[in-house]
């Protein structure tokens, strides 16, 4: 898999993280995963870079986990993949939250299942106002056991539940209503606005601000990582069932899942 599909960029006090493959809507495969880490600890090590920005290539921000490369382990090993697959995930996730340099989600288009974790789990979020956010996995017979937790961390229980279970996809407006954007703004300038945002965190202490993030997620973070272990389970298990292969070869296929 090539590189550059994840694009790290250095401008003034930002570092900025692009997931560039916007001919596949940005969908995520195993190693882009992987590469997201390594972005992040890239950054991390940059002095100058003092907050880092996330966002999508094209006209959407994330909009999941790549379904082809999920349906196409063999099955002998495919329980042990798809295990590695949301553990990797989670780390993922984890990885934002302890990184001491705040995170800025700029979604620039629809944020959807693992895109919407990856939402969740900044610090600070600017949305366009043609973004969306959304969870649509139990349509393709899979549980977002990853991105729930987080879910229910930002919103409550009670707005996650609903969007979990009726495989809800927000529109901006709605999602800046209930917390999971912080502002909206024209699409053209989602980028610039994060930056800003930047330039703000710039102005105060480094230590500071690092210290700042460890205490809000320290709040949480031990009942939040437990969570998140058990709904990497749950990820795992949705994906051997008969249910997981219907849905993502429906989908693949362009025609509705037949519910047994």
């Amino acid at each position: 898999m090539p590189k550059d599909l994840i694009e790290v960029k250095t401008i003034g006090c930002s570092g900025t993280v692009v997931i560039n493959r916007p001919e596949n809507q940005n969908a995520l495969t195993r190693s882009m995963i992987g590469q997201l880490g390594e972005a992040l600890d890239d950054l991390y090590r940059e002095k100058s870079v003092r907050a880092i920005i996330l966002t999508g290539a094209g006209d959407a921000f994330c909009s999941g986990v790549d379904l082809k490369e999920l349906q196409s382990i063999d099955t002998p090993a495919a329980q042990k993949q798809w295990g590695e697959d949301a553990s990797n995930f989670r780390d993922l996730l984890l990885h934002m939250l302890e990184t001491p340099k705040p995170i800025i989600a700029a979604v620039n288009g629809p944020a959807l299942s693992e895109g919407a974790g990856l939402v969740a789990a900044c610090d600070l979020v600017v949305g366009a106002e043609e973004a969306s956010i959304g969870v649509p996995d139990p349509q393709f017979g899979l549980v977002a056991g990853v991105v729930a937790p987080l879910l229910c961390h930002r919103l409550g229980r009670a707005h996650a539940t609903r969007m979990l279970l009726t495989s809800a996809v927000l529109d901006a407006p709605e999602a800046e209503r209930l917390g999971l954007f912080h502002e909206l703004v024209k699409g053209d300038l989602v980028w610039a606005r994060a930056a800003e945002l930047a330039e703000q965190v710039a102005t105060g202490a480094p230590e500071a601000i690092h210290l700042t993030k460890r205490l809000l997620n320290d709040m949480a973070s031990e009942q939040l990582e437990s969570q998140l272990s058990t709904g990497a389970i749950m990820r795992a298990m949705s994906c051997t069932t008969e249910a997981a292969q219907e849905g993502t070869t429906a989908f693949l296929e362009g025609r509705e899942a037949e519910w047994k």
